[in-house]
């Protein structure tokens, strides 16, 4: 096979050269320098760009320690030079695209690293993460072993250990309701799984604002599940179940606040919400245990008493000295009563929400309770939720007669609630 020639005006510095090369430049022929500067060396490929741009490139340092090293340097010095031709005879610039490739190999080296540590930044990670940080010096705790335990129980390992930001709204509410199929059929599946999701959302909203996550699916699929439960006949309010109504009056009596004390006194009355927040101190009689709501503040437009438990009481004697109209004023607008979103913000920080609403919790779950277990007549209970009698005349006659069954009826229930949880059913003896 011939020889391969090299072209006269190339490789022109021989190794000896090299080594003993002094301060300046020494050229190898082809643009190809060696440039020696106070003691260093190192390879220089000077060209005139496409654009007539004169440019010099650097190819490294010129190792001159030994003539082995003086060889192994200008050999390679010499292939990148020849490179930079090949390049130059594309009509590319040889700086300018190797630019590109240390461009192109950094964003690689950056999307890798981002690719790992997105598959370390699993929901499980990240969930452990916000519990740590922020449930256990918060909350009890058995709260706070609860709280991570649902997540760790109720969400499928496939997405529990998934990227956060790959979790997607359908795949969750999928995974959720796979669980409810494979549940049993107690009412606490929908509640723990209501849990669940609200829990998710709090980890999904941290994910978030520290940069892990830009979706939150958790409150994407919050409609989807309540659609998933069936619909509720129109008018009607999401109540609690009035056997856990105990447990949570237990709960809400620990919570601090003026929005807990006008839930307790409510749900105690089974008031409506805007009856309690715009209550004045004017209406009240505590040596009598009434409270006289006016009928401008009624739905049905008449005055109407409640007849005040002990427990109501003593949650209005807390109230005293507050305020001199209202019992539950505004803590930010000086003057203004409580805001009706007061007690639904309170739900929401007791995790309640999802499975009740204020007007549910305060008198359907009463009226349910009242009603089941016989604690009094049909219409005595009616009266004590202030409905409105068709027959005027008959209603005259019931607010007249049912005084004292109405004062039984109410401090039975505030008896009721003050029971421990798991007595569920408090035996109520009907007024004469």
């Amino acid at each position: 096979m011939a020889r391969q020639r090299t072209p006269s005006n190339l490789h022109q510095l021989t190794v000896r050269e090299v080594l003993a090369a002094a301060d300046g430049d020494h050229t190898d022929g082809g643009g190809l320098l060696l440039r020696v500067r106070a003691g260093s060396s190192s390879w220089v490929y000077r060209f005139t760009a496409a654009s007539g741009r004169r440019r010099e490139m650097g190819l490294g340092p010129a190792r001159r320690g030994s003539t082995a090293q003086a060889g192994e340097s200008i050999t390679l010095a010499r292939k990148l030079a020849h490179e930079a031709r090949d390049t130059l005879a594309r009509g590319a610039d040889p700086i300018d695209e190797r630019e590109q490739r240390r461009r192109t190999a950094r964003e690689a080296e950056k999307a890798q690293k981002a690719t790992k540590k997105r598959e370390q930044l699993t929901l499980a990670r990240v969930a452990r993460a916000y519990h740590e940080r922020v449930i256990e010096p918060s909350r009890t705790v058995k709260h706070a072993a609860q709280w991570i335990a649902s997540l760790e129980h109720h969400v499928p390992t496939e997405l529990w250990h998934a990227p956060i930001d790959s979790i997607t709204a359908p795949a969750l509410l999928a995974a959720l309701s796979g669980v409810r199929a494979l549940a049993d059929s107690t009412q606490k599946v929908p509640e723990t799984l209501q849990r669940v999701r609200q829990r998710l959302d709090a980890v999904f909203e941290d994910a978030i604002f520290h940069g892990h996550a830009k979706t939150n699916p958790a409150a994407a699929i919050r409609r989807k599940m309540q659609e998933a439960q069936g619909r509720r006949e129109r008018g009607e309010f999401s109540a609690l179940p009035y056997r856990e109504a105990a447990a949570f009056m237990a709960q809400l009596r620990a919570q601090e606040g003026l929005a807990a004390r006008a839930l307790e006194l409510a749900m105690l009355t089974a008031a409506r919400t805007s009856e309690v927040l715009l209550a004045e101190w004017h209406e009240f009689e505590l040596d009598a245990a009434l409270w006289v709501v006016p009928a401008e503040r009624m739905k049905g437009g008449e005055s109407h008493t409640v007849y005040l438990s002990e427990p109501a009481i003593a949650a209005l004697q807390r109230q005293v000295g507050l305020h001199g109209k209202f019992v539950f004023p505004s803590p930010i607008v000086e003057g203004q009563p409580l805001s009706n979103m007061a007690m639904l913000t309170l739900l929401d920080r007791m995790e309640m929400r999802d499975r009740t609403t204020v007007h549910g919790l305060c008198r359907a779950t009463f009226s349910t309770w009242a009603n089941e277990t016989g604690a009094a007549r049909p219409d005595v209970i009616e009266a004590c939720l202030a409905h409105r009698e068709a027959d005027r005349i008959k209603a005259a006659y019931n607010r007249a007669q049912f005084m004292a069954e109405r004062r039984a009826l109410l401090e039975a229930w505030a008896e009721y609630l003050a029971k421990p949880p798991a007595a569920n059913v408090v035996p109520i003896v009907r007024a004469a």
